[in-house]
C-alpha cells in the first residue's frame, strides 16, 4: 500500500494524489497536521533520507520559527524540530514498499508516475 504523508491544502500533495488517482493505484493519505507524525515514521525517514532532505526550510513554519531555534542545526536538533513541528517536513513524503520519496521535484514526480 502506498501512503502519502502531507497536508491536505498543500499543492504538491494534491498533485501527488491526482497522479495516483489517475493511475488507479490504491493509496492512503496521512495528513501531518491532523493526524500527526508518528515518532517511528520520523526515525525511519531520517535514517533513509537524512535531515537535510526532510527539513523544509522554505515552509511558513520554518520562517516563523525564532532564529534561536534555527541556529546551530544538526541531526539531533532537526529531529526535535520535526517532531515538534510536523509541518516542517518537506512534502509530500511517499512510502511505497521499500521506496521513500521526499518532495515533488522532477525525479520524485517521475518515480511517482512510475508507481501509478
Amino acid at each position: 500500500m502506498i501512503v502519502i504523508y502531507g497536508l491536505k491544502n498543500c499543492d504538491s500533495c494534491r498533485k501527488a494524489v491526482k497522479l495516483l488517482e489517475a493511475g488507479g493505484r490504491p493509496f492512503r493519505f496521512h495528513d501531518l497536521r491532523a493526524d500527526g507524525l508518528p515518532r517511528e515514521r520520523l526515525g525511519s525517514w531520517l535514517a533513509a533520507a537524512g535531515w537535510e532532505v526532510l527539513l523544509n526550510r522554505r515552509s511558513t513554519t520554518w520562517r516563523d520559527l525564532p532564529e534561536a531555534e534555527k541556529a546551530g542545526l544538526d541531526a539531533a536538533k532537526a529531529a526535535r524540530l520535526l517532531e515538534r513541528h510536523p509541518t516542517l517536513v518537506k512534502r509530500p513524503v511517499v512510502e511505497a514498499g521499500d521506496r521513500l520519496l521526499v518532495g515533488f521535484g522532477p525525479d520524485e514526480q517521475a518515480a511517482l508516475k512510475a508507481l501509478a
